[in-house]
Formats: structure tokens, C-alpha cells, sequence
């Protein structure tokens, strides 16, 4: 058993004791947090972080009732704006308004900047990983990663081989989740190379927090998120084969989770936003219809899957995509950020070879740790897994959303018998983590002001020769009591990230250990 794992199961999860009642402030926050989740307000002797200092003084001069003033408006605001996502396990396929914390989850820049540097080196390890096995295949005659988990993987496309992309990236635009666990260290949990949503809920939060906090707000010096768009807009152009490209935003449609980001979007780069009917080929190039006749399309931000893209490439009863796309893309004549085939970088059974890739290209040693994770298509594994399931955090290897998950701790004797069915059925379609100790950050919950668990989704734009990172990304939150699911889909919610400049700060520069791991 893992440190973590013997950590877990010895200290129970529930929080219920350190909710704090409804009522008026000023209150000891630092009381409310148990010191084995690292907690990003106070220090274990109950003193307030730096970066915290002037909101907590702010914070004590609210009531409960303010605060939740404050809360509803924020909801009101994402309401109005359609700020919305659905919940596809949810029968009638419900919509619902993003839950949004006024309570910001703060970092230091000194910080920042390792976690950004962590980052660029990730990306750029994972696109030269997706131009190799598109290619030469190095890292498997290397005998790095799994030649079966590369060429049997799903999301291998063929149709990709030997496509060469400007500057060799695959991902332009990426989310890299990170938590940060009870030892203080940031570890990534997960990377996201396909389709990654959520920067409007970042670019929204922001907007509301200035709008509802304008004296706290000011009173930080606080890094800017709102060149996203035009920041995305520039990596599209730096990624295109033409000096002024015609963009357009692919969408699968209205119903679709995340629609309201696919307008938000399209809107904020001023450029069209369009369904697969929108668009044809002709004689290998890609056009749009429009009142003035049809356009040259140079370069597609889709948000569809890869299945859906191409009738004739790839699932022949897509009606979300269009027929032909891929050979004109093959052709030359068109870009598609991310490029089809990404998700073989971004399953959970490739993961963990990230940190060999970071060596095996770019020749360095990862800024940024993963999780220990065990492999269950692996004998020996499989059977550590089975045998400690209770203490484990179970995954679908292509799972998404907070679906097809295990939480070995929190879960009844008959879930975890199902799961051990579906490994033993299956097991390469399954990774196992241990049940880690996200951090914890001061939430306005029905019950008052409580810890809640939290993770961070940094967005990472990447073109020729240039990775561009906004500080921040976004945070989400558990709002589920100890719960350590942060998905909407679950129930979770969303923080304002701020990135703050403290001049003579005294905060510690994070370090990782020389073993790298936190196992």
C-alpha cells in the first residue's frame, strides 16, 4: 500500500464536524480545515497565507448572508447569459447554470510560475509524442511505451499517418488538470488533448468576480485571463497554412454540454460559428455557405469528436460532420485544431508514460509528477488492484466527465464486487490510482462557509515554437460534502482562480523530492 493509501483509509473523509454554521463572521477559518488536506487559505499553526491576507480580512467583514447575496447574483448573471451545461446521465438530458463560488482560490506567482513551466514541458513532450507514433515510432522501437497500446488504441487514427502539421503540433489547444495533495505538491492528474472545455467558466468567473468584488478585487494585483480569445485566435492563425485564414468553429449543435463555450467562443474571436451542414469539400478544399456565396474555410476549431468528423473516414452514420473533411485535410488544404488522433496522448493507459516522454524527446526531468497509477491490463497490477480495491481510486482509460469511476474508500460492498467483475472481465479498459488527499479550499455551502476539495484546470495554447499558458485556469470544486469529485457532471462548481504578484513574499518555492513521487 502506497503512503497515500495508508493515509486515506486510517483517516475518515467525512467533514461534517468542520462545517461552519450559518451566521455572522468574523469566524477562525483555520479551524474548519483538517491539516491532512493541504489547505490553501491557512498554515498548519492556523496562520493566513500571504496570498490570502487581504481577501481573509475582506472575508471577515462579511456576513453569511452577504456572501450568499453575492452567490445568487453570480448564479443570476450565469442564468442570464446561458451559462449552462448538460447532464447526459440525467434521462431528459437536463441543462443546468454552472454552480459558481465567490470564495477565489488564490496562488502566489512564484508559484505559478512552476506550475506554468511544468506545463509547456508537458505539452510539448505529448505533441512530440503524437508526431512520433504518427511517423518514425520511435518511442515503441525504443521499447518505451507499448507498441499494442499505441496501434490497438482507439483513438489511433491511420488516416493521421504521415500528415505533417506546422511546427509538429497536434494539440493546439489543451487542459492539463493538476490537484495539489496533502504533502503540498502539485501532481497532474490528467491530461486533456481532444476537446478540452471550460475556459468560458474561467473567463465568466473572472468577469463576475470583478463585477461583484470590485474593492477586494482591486486591491490585488492579479494576472489577466481576458486575452484568452484573442490569445486563441493567434494560435489558430500561427497554425494555419495561409497568412490570413478564414477560422470557423466546428460545433456539434445546441445539445451538445458545452454549446454555450462553442458561441462564447466563436463570438469573443469574431468569427462564424457553424454545424458539419454549414460546411462541404470540392475538389479537396472546404467551404462555407453563405448569403454571399461560398467561402474558403482555411482552418476549423472543432469541438467533435473524431468519430463524428468524417462520414466517410470514420463513423458512416455521423450526420454531425463533413463528408470529405479528412481528405482535404490529408490533402493540405484545410487545418483542424486538435488534429484527429490526439486522443491516443490523452488516454488515462498512456499517462503514464508521460514522464519517459518528457526524457526520451525533450531530454529533461519532469517539472511536473503524475500520480502513481497502476496499469490493470498488467498482471501484477491487476492483482495489486484487486487486492486493495478498497483503498483505490478506479477509472475508465477513457472515461470522462467523473463517469465509470471507483472511489475505493467511499464505495459500498456491491460497487465494489461490480467493479471487481468489470476488472476481471476487462481489465486493460481500467487504470487504479490511490484515493488522494485534494487540497482544500474555504466554499459558501447551504451549511455556511465549509472546506471543499478542488482541482486546477490550466488551458495551454500551443503553435510553432510558442506555448502561451493563462495564468490561473480554472478551478473547480466538490461541492458535495467530502466528496472528491470536482466534474459539473457530478455535482461540482466552479472557483475564480487568481494569480497574484507579492512583492517580498515569504512563501516557499515549491520543490519536488529527489524521488519525484509522492508513492
Amino acid at each position: 500500500m502506497t503512503a497515500i493509501s495508508r493515509e486515506i483509509s486510517e483517516t475518515s473523509i467525512n467533514l461534517a464536524s468542520d462545517t461552519l454554521s450559518s451566521g455572522a463572521l468574523p469566524y477562525d477559518i483555520a479551524q474548519t480545515l483538517l491539516p491532512r488536506f493541504f489547505n490553501e487559505m491557512s498554515l498548519d499553526d492556523g496562520d493566513i497565507r500571504q496570498s490570502y491576507h487581504n481577501f481573509f480580512q475582506w472575508l471577515n467583514q462579511q456576513s453569511i448572508e452577504q456572501l450568499n447575496k453575492l452567490n445568487g447574483q453570480a448564479t443570476s448573471h450565469f442564468y442570464k447569459k446561458g451559462i449552462t451545461f448538460t447532464v447526459y446521465s440525467d434521462a431528459d438530458g437536463t441543462e443546468r447554470v454552472i454552480p459558481f463560488d465567490i470564495i477565489p482560490r488564490i496562488i502566489e506567482q512564484k508559484e505559478w510560475k512552476i506550475l506554468e513551466a511544468g506545463c509547456d514541458q508537458r505539452i510539448r513532450a505529448l505533441n512530440a509524442f503524437l508526431h512520433d507514433v504518427y511517423h518514425h515510432q520511435d518511442i515503441i522501437r525504443a521499447g518505451i511505451v507499448p507498441a499494442d497500446q499505441v496501434i490497438a488504441h482507439d483513438s489511433f487514427q491511420p488516416w493521421m499517418l504521415n500528415v505533417d502539421l506546422p511546427g509538429k503540433v497536434y494539440a493546439q489547444i489543451s487542459g492539463i488538470d493538476l490537484i495539489r495533495h496533502g504533502d503540498g505538491q502539485y501532481y497532474v492528474l490528467e491530461d486533456n488533448l481532444r476537446t478540452p472545455s471550460g475556459v468560458s467558466y474561467m473567463l465568466e468567473g473572472r468577469s463576475i468576480s470583478q463585477k461583484l468584488m470590485p474593492e477586494i478585487f482591486a486591491s490585488h494585483k492579479i494576472s489577466p485571463v481576458h486575452d484568452y480569445p484573442v490569445l486563441l485566435k493567434q494560435t489558430l492563425i500561427a497554425n494555419s497554412l495561409v497568412a490570413n485564414p478564414t477560422i470557423v468553429v466546428l460545433t456539434p449543435g445546441r445539445f451538445n454540454s458545452a454549446y454555450y463555450e462553442h458561441a462564447f467562443l466563436a463570438r469573443e474571436m469574431g468569427v462564424p460559428l457553424v454545424n458539419g451542414y454549414d460546411l462541404f469539400v470540392e475538389g479537396n478544399e472546404v467551404f462555407l455557405k453563405s448569403v454571399r456565396g461560398k467561402v474558403r474555410v482555411d482552418m476549423i476549431y472543432r469541438r467533435l469528436d473524431d468519430p463524428f468528423l468524417d462520414p466517410l473516414a470514420f463513423r458512416p452514420d455521423s450526420m454531425l460532420g463533413v463528408p470529405g473533411l479528412m481528405a482535404a485535410y490529408r490533402a493540405g488544404k484545410v487545418m483542424i485544431a486538435n488534429a484527429p488522433g490526439t486522443g491516443v496522448a490523452d488516454d488515462k493507459s498512456i499517462y503514464p508514460y508521460v514522464g519517459d516522454m518528457i526524457e526520451f524527446y525533450l531530454g529533461e526531468k519532469p517539472i511536473l509528477h503524475n500520480v502513481p497509477t497502476w496499469q490493470c491490463r498488467k498482471k501484477d497490477d491487476l492483482n495489486y488492484v484487486l487486492a486493495h480495491l478498497s483503498e483505490l481510486v478506479v477509472k475508465e482509460a477513457q472515461g470522462s466527465g467523473g463517469y465509470g469511476m471507483l472511489i475505493g474508500p467511499k464505495a459500498s460492498q456491491a460497487e465494489l464486487e461490480d467493479f471487481r467483475r468489470r476488472l476481471t472481465d476487462d481489465p486493460a479498459a481500467y487504470i487504479a490510482q490511490p484515493t488522494l488527499a485534494l487540497s482544500v479550499c474555504p466554499t459558501l455551502v447551504e451549511e455556511g462557509i465549509a472546506p471543499r476539495h478542488i482541482d486546477l484546470r490550466p488551458f495551454v495554447l500551443s503553435s510553432p515554437g510558442q506555448v502561451k499558458i493563462t495564468p490561473g485556469g480554472l478551478t473547480r470544486v466538490a461541492l458535495t460534502e467530502g466528496s472528491l469529485v470536482v466534474n459539473s457532471s457530478q455535482g461540482g462548481g466552479t472557483k475564480d482562480t487568481w494569480i497574484i504578484d507579492l512583492e517580498d513574499t515569504t512563501l516557499p518555492v515549491m520543490t519536488h523530492d529527489a524521488a519525484g513521487g509522492i508513492a
